[in-house]
């Protein structure tokens, strides 16, 4: 019996040995990389683009492996009726989400525009897995809650990830219009015509063409000197003319412009070409707007499109630009300015005078409608692909990346086709998800850079402490106490915007455990100047708490009781001091 104790005890310890180095040995695979979760509870690739389903299967996942810091709710329904995901991330255990300065990120209004998707999500997943690991971000979810929206038309998104589309296509929702005017809707998209899965370009030969083939590079066609005679000509996207009109590809899916929806400075169709019936008619666009109103805590926002490596901010016309006062601007420019030297290949810009005019643009709704910091970027640049003469953004360029960097995989080389109309053709060109879209090897590092301009952005929130309490005797019984409200970020409880039209309530200052008498916002305490506020004096109303900056207030208070003082802000969060 003891020989078979004996037996059992040692394969015990033998199989719990073998067990600690299998785990030893898992555990030792990996040396963490600087700034990168050593051990993800959620493992994704994030060299590659995500479609709806993967998209929610991820954030599910998180939610579960991350209970105490990810939530996950549907905020509405798309146009198909897809849900629009939003992944709520902070520390719950430190406090409620609507109690802690927001920040709103969101990507992939365009439904061309992937890789914000990617972007916002990466930006979720780093936060949660890091937490615990890196004090910075353990800290960041204790004080701030992030709103993260990985794709708010995911339609679209769907459809220009799993259809035929050009790198442009499509750029809206999926409500179908009547773009020609013919009185039939969406009857002439672009079509597949060789069935490679790609929409590419149609060239013929002509004897009035204008581009002939390099001789150096037959992928490329150069346009020949005005005085010189070419041998093509360039017939456009894939596609045939399905309703007879005589136009190729011109009642494709769409047109209307999710960004030119929103309603701040909304100008119709005529003015604005992509705005639809009137403001927030995109019911994407509707939803997000709603959670927005419904979350006052909403500090900060973020929206990712391509192409270009940008940092915008509005005002997105001219005849908006009183809206952006020079204090706002002042902590604008400080973070983007910070954000520019992180970003290589990326500039800060404002969309009116370094781009066009835009009416009905979101960036300017979350401003200049909600009084919310927003930028807008614009991401990938070829300065990530070629940094010697970089930001060229041409044909040499492009064919020297796709030889040298992605050899071959971006371009689809000409090849004859017998078209219906145009009679025999040459069907090649660039793929949808080159150009705009960065390719796999580049999306991780991009993620990060971005991801950490949003989370600098979220991290000037503002945060409030009570600091400096001070009493002094007064005789009678009576004390004054005098509190300082610090806000240790850039960004004040207020933007000028929000003050201007009073869009969110005031913060307020109270006292509770003591008997109070007068209460007072202090303007100068040096020369003692107050303003009284001769109604519930207890519950002092201050308009703004600025950023790096601070108030004072002043209780006239009676007998010798312990107290507390709580500041309870919008934007600005909860703090509280205890006597």
């Amino acid at each position: 019996m003891k020989f078979k104790n004996w037996i059992y005890t040692t394969a015990l310890g033998l199989a719990i040995g073998f067990a600690g180095i299998q785990e030893t040995n898992a555990q030792e695979k990996y040396f963490r990389a600087i700034g990168t979760p050593h051990n993800p509870k959620v493992p994704v690739s994030w060299n590659r683009y995500h479609t709806n389903l993967a998209l929610e299967e991820i954030m599910k996942d998180m939610a579960k492996k991350h209970p105490d810091l990810v939530k996950l709710e549907s905020i509405g329904k798309s146009f198909q009726g897809n849900d629009i995901w939003v992944l709520i991330v902070t520390d719950f255990k430190a406090g409620k989400a609507e109690d802690k300065p927001g920040m709103w990120i969101d990507g992939n209004i365009h439904s061309n525009e992937i890789q914000g998707t990617e972007f916002t999500l990466y930006t979720a997943w780093y936060l949660s897995e890091m937490y615990g690991e890196l004090e910075f971000i353990t800290q960041l979810l204790k004080d701030k809650t992030f709103y993260i929206a990985p794709t708010i038309n995911p339609d679209a998104h769907d459809n220009f990830i799993k259809e035929p589309n050009t790198l442009n296509s499509p750029r809206s929702g999926m409500m179908n219009m009547d773009d020609d005017g013919d009185g039939m809707i969406g009857e002439d998209p672009f079509d597949d015509i060789n069935k490679d899965g790609h929409i590419t370009m149609m060239i013929r030969k002509s004897p009035t063409g204008r581009y002939i083939k390099d001789q150096m590079d037959p992928r490329k066609l150069i346009m020949v000197a005005p005085d010189q005679k070419g041998e093509y000509e360039m017939l456009g996207f894939e596609g045939i003319d399905n309703d007879g009109d005589g136009e190729i590809n011109d009642d494709a899916i769409g047109y209307y412009d999710p960004n030119r929806d929103w309603g701040w400075n909304w100008q119709p169709d005529y003015v604005q070409r992509g705005a639809w019936k009137y403001p927030f008619s995109v019911p994407e666009n509707k939803a997000v707007m709603e959670y927005v109103m419904k979350h006052p805590n909403i500090a900060a926002a973020q929206s990712y499109h391509n192409y270009g490596g940008m940092i915008l901010r509005g005002p997105g016309a001219e005849e908006d630009l009183g809206t952006y006062n020079q204090t706002d601007i002042r902590i604008y420019d400080a973070i983007a300015k910070k954000g520019e030297e992180f970003m290589p290949g990326y500039k800060y810009l404002v969309v009116y005078k370094d781009l066009y005019s835009v009416f009905g643009g979101q960036l300017d709704w979350f401003y200049g409608g909600r009084g919310i910091f927003t930028y807008s970027n614009e991401l990938m640049t070829s300065y990530l692909y070629v940094h010697k003469n970089a930001g060229r953004g041409n044909q040499d360029e492009q064919m020297m990346v796709d030889t040298y960097l992605t050899f071959g995989d971006a371009f689809v080389n000409w090849a004859e086709y017998d078209h219906p109309q145009y009679g025999k053709i040459e069907v090649g060109g660039f793929k949808k998800n080159f150009g705009r879209l960065h390719p796999g090897f580049l999306l991780e590092q991009d993620a990060h850079r971005n991801a950490a301009f949003t989370i600098l952005h979220g991290y000037h929130t503002p945060k409030l402490s009570v600091m400096d309490v001070k009493e002094e005797d007064l005789g009678g019984g009576l004390k004054a106490v005098t509190a300082t409200i610090y806000n240790e970020r850039l960004i004040p409880t207020h933007s000028s915007q929000d003050l201007k039209y009073k869009i969110e309530r005031p913060d307020y200052v109270s006292i509770t455990g003591a008997k109070v008498v007068a209460g007072f916002v202090v303007d100068n305490e040096d020369f003692n100047r107050l303003s009284e506020q001769k109604t519930n004096p207890e519950k002092i109303s201050v308009a703004n708490i600025p950023g790096m900056g601070a108030v004072k207030v002043r209780w006239i208070v009676s007998g010798n009781s312990s107290y507390s003082i709580n500041v309870d802000s919008a934007k600005g969060g909860k703090a509280s001091w205890k006597k």
